[in-house]
């Protein structure tokens, strides 16, 4: 069963393997450790103006970040989680530009430790923020932006039936130059009954035919 668990602080989402936890500073370590083992793999995916430098790993830059998203989500703009599985810090993973009023909707996106990926742990983190998103929040549409040539995040949602809404020319800045993105979207109406069951099949059998 997925779901939420009680916490002082921090918001916690459980799933079948993974529970979803927002960061905080103690998170810092293990954090460093994984960006910084797989900062080639990562960097190639992740938004950053032409020009600009990575994004700054030290500390006091982690804490301001966990701080910051911590205060969206208390505005209700947005959430961001690790991703963990028995203890181990294993990716991350955001609910963000929550727009309400008559839009009701919000992005996914996601990075899984280099070692990791092929588990099948990225489509459960998704599956497990689309019932919060969808069930908790209300909202009515998710989408999720993706460089054409990461074929790998491409299967992640077209294996839970995200519907392929086509090509965005130049959209976002990705690792300093401006990237085409295929978007791929899911509305509420479309989450058909048991999806829970139906996702969590899907995840399996994603694992299973990458292991």
């Amino acid at each position: 069963m997925i779901g939420r668990v009680a916490r002082t602080s921090s918001l916690e989402l459980v799933g079948w393997r993974l529970r979803l936890r927002t960061l905080t500073e103690d998170d810092y370590d293990a954090w460093y450790s994984v960006r910084t083992r797989c900062r080639d793999w990562l960097l190639r995916w992740e938004p950053r103006p032409a020009g600009a430098p990575p994004m700054a790993e030290d500390r006091a830059s982690f804490a301001a970040r966990c701080a910051a998203r911590e205060r969206e989500r208390q505005l209700g703009g947005g959430v961001g989680f690790g991703m963990f599985t028995e203890g181990q810090l294993t990716g991350e993973i955001t609910l963000s530009s929550i727009q309400r009023g008559p839009f009701q909707q919000a992005y996914i996106g996601y990075w899984v430790d280099e070692q990791l990926a092929g588990n099948g742990f990225a489509g459960e983190a998704v599956v497990i923020v689309l019932k919060y998103a969808f069930e908790e929040l209300g909202l009515h549409r998710v989408e999720i932006a993706i460089v054409p040539r990461n074929t790998p995040s491409r299967r992640v949602v077209e294996k839970l039936g995200f519907r392929d809404e086509g090509l965005r020319r130049r959209q976002l800045h990705i690792d300093g130059a401006w990237r085409d993105h295929l978007c791929y979207a899911l509305t509420s109406e479309e989450v058909p009954d048991r999806l829970m069951t139906r996702w969590r099949g899907v995840v399996m059998a994603s694992k299973s035919s990458t292991s």
